[in-house]
């Protein structure tokens, strides 16, 4: 039986509007199938341009020495930034902080082609909560089961931007004070790791600097059916945590 060229698979409100699951095929793609998510109207992702979050991950990780390695990732979205961090043998455990339950739930239900991969495997868990709240808030950790824990990376691609927002409270988190808040539950050579659709932003370069001591920032090229050329997308590492003044 044909395939449709376009099926919404699913659609779900949420806090910050209906969240949508889109599978299409077009004719600069062949018989590929492409996912995407939309909020609302606007375009989240989508399974056509995914090299920027494996590159997340596998830039994120090369950073790190060593084995046994603990990582969180904000956002699950379509799964390929996850994906990318549990094919490294080298990680222990991943904890990916997702804001909206539906998303949880395509990839427990398998209307995403990542989910079976991703929940199938022991060392993930799916945790459904507010990634900002968690990485910043003094009383809440990402595992409330050990709250002093630390991470060895800590990767993120939620918001299109640092200045792009989904929500407008996620403001709080990109600036000095937001971005040293996260870094008490990461380890002192940890990594932080984000992804953006946009040029270099020398602002939140600055932040991280005041935060950081070593920061990458990379630019990641990729092909573009549609226009015949390319496109490209940001990802930030930062790693070796500054010391307060008052830190000893």
């Amino acid at each position: 039986m044909t395939k449709p060229v376009f099926q919404q698979l699913d659609r779900q409100p949420s806090v910050i509007g209906d969240i949508s699951l889109r599978r299409r095929r077009f004719p600069a793609t062949g018989e590929r199938d492409i996912f995407e998510v939309k909020l609302g109207d606007e375009f989240l992702m989508s399974s056509l341009f995914v090299d920027a979050e494996v590159a997340l991950a596998n830039l994120g990780l090369k950073a790190l020495s060593g084995d046994q390695l603990d990582v969180v990732v904000g956002g699950l979205g379509l799964g390929y930034t996850a994906r990318a961090v549990l094919r490294c043998e080298r990680v222990a455990s991943l904890r990916v902080v997702e804001y909206l339950q539906p998303v949880i739930d395509w990839h427990r239900q398998g209307l995403v082609p990542l989910g079976p991969e991703i929940t199938g495997d022991a060392r993930c868990a799916l945790v459904c909560g507010d990634f900002f709240a968690l990485a910043t808030e003094p009383e809440c950790s990402f595992d409330e089961q050990r709250p002093d824990h630390r991470y060895d990376a800590i990767l993120l691609d939620i918001d299109h931007t640092p200045e792009a927002l989904l929500d407008p409270a996620n403001a709080r988190f990109y600036g000095p004070a937001g971005l040293r808040a996260m870094t008490r539950q990461l380890k002192p050579e940890g990594v932080f790791g984000l992804w953006s659709d946009a040029v270099a932003d020398e602002r939140f370069v600055d932040g991280l600097r005041a935060v950081f001591d070593e920061i990458q920032d990379h630019e990641v090229r990729f092909a573009n059916p549609f226009t015949g050329g390319e496109a490209s997308n940001r990802i930030y590492i930062a790693q070796g945590t500054l010391k307060n003044e008052g830190d000893t």
